[in-house]
């Protein structure tokens, strides 16, 4: 433990193998090349949404766990989530790769506190390889949280993507590949918005204020790092958060400052604000981040998943939106 809320990792656990699968949005987008799969349609022969979701988050997983030449067997630990009602999709997952299992939900900062727990697990205990990732579905999630597609509701420009998709990764206690350095355990931050059609400018303060614990914890400057880059703050949580830092006089390189929803898809892709779902952290760092620290062109990034933890309910009872974020460094070390 360091500081108020970070954990830094003295024998730091591996980033073995990834696995990164996608819809066909998500193959338009602006990092196809960082993908092992993408399906044809939403569907993915499947007789629902949801059903599809979960065939998704099995598929990831055996991609890394072919990448990484083991078994399922070996894994010891799976760590899962994503957005839909009591995580089922996950659940399902779960039952069919018959894996030792801990579901999760932190919204869309899922990835990042998978990965922290994940690291910790391997870190502290007895365990050789941990499995965790995160997972959504457009459809299913337009679904749950607003209304089905075919439905044709008109959004405001505030509005996000859901990604259709799941990154997985294998955390392992020796290996080759980028070392998981430490990680922030974000609080609950309520800035008393309450429209869940704005939920980058909700979850801009969790971001922010796990980024400056982060810095403050570990006595670093914010140039430590090649990259800082939040899960789905998008357009309008970006900027909110890029003004958090200003008038916190916290110094921060806004060129490198990254977000994964604006990072997924092209800009002429029609997403409104950017991306966002359990999915897009997951994604991007797993198929996108990952493969640039083992391509060298990075060797230290900052990702800080950011989540809403709002529900239909709360939304219908006119609640406002709690958020959170985590944040986990990932490096090359020599």
């Amino acid at each position: 433990m360091k500081g108020k809320q970070t954990w830094v990792f003295d024998n730091p656990p591996t980033i073995l193998a990834t696995g990164v699968v996608g819809g066909p949005f998500e193959k338009q987008g602006n990092i196809s090349e960082d993908f092992d799969h993408f399906y044809s349609d939403q569907w993915i022969n499947e007789k629902s949404f949801e059903i599809a979701h979960q065939h998704m988050i099995e598929d990831a997983c055996q991609y890394a766990i072919q990448k990484a030449n083991l078994k399922t067997t070996d894994i010891e630990y799976l760590l899962h989530g994503d957005l839909i009602n009591q995580i089922t999709p996950s659940n399902f997952a779960a039952s069919n790769l018959a894996i030792p299992y801990l579901g999760l939900f932190s919204a869309c900062a899922t990835s990042m506190e998978g990965l922290a727990l994940a690291a910790l697990i391997v870190h502290n205990m007895d365990v050789n390889y941990v499995i965790t990732g995160a997972a959504s579905h457009n459809s299913a999630a337009e679904k749950q949280f607003r209304y089905p597609t075919e439905y044709g509701s008109q959004k405001p420009d505030t509005a996000q993507w859901t990604v259709t998709g799941a990154g997985t990764a294998i955390v392992a206690k020796q290996g080759t590949g980028p070392k998981i350095t430490s990680a922030t355990i974000g609080k609950v931050i309520d800035p008393g918005l309450k429209d869940p059609f704005n939920m980058g400018g909700a979850m801009a303060p969790a971001a922010f204020d796990t980024i400056n614990q982060h810095l403050q914890d570990r006595q670093l400057s914010a140039d430590y790092y090649d990259y800082i880059i939040t899960g789905d703050l998008a357009k309008i949580g970006r900027e909110r958060c890029l003004d958090l830092f200003n008038v916190n006089q916290v110094e921060i390189d806004e060129n490198k400052f990254i977000d994964c929803g604006l990072t997924i898809y092209k800009p002429d892709q029609p997403v409104f604000a950017g991306g966002s779902g359990a999915a897009c952290s997951a994604i991007v760092t797993y198929g996108h981040f990952i493969q640039q620290l083992n391509q060298g062109v990075c060797q230290r990034i900052l990702v800080v998943a950011t989540g809403a933890l709002l529900s239909p309910l709360t939304v219908q009872q006119k609640q406002t939106i709690p958020c959170i974020a985590h944040a986990v460094s990932i490096e090359n070390l020599t």
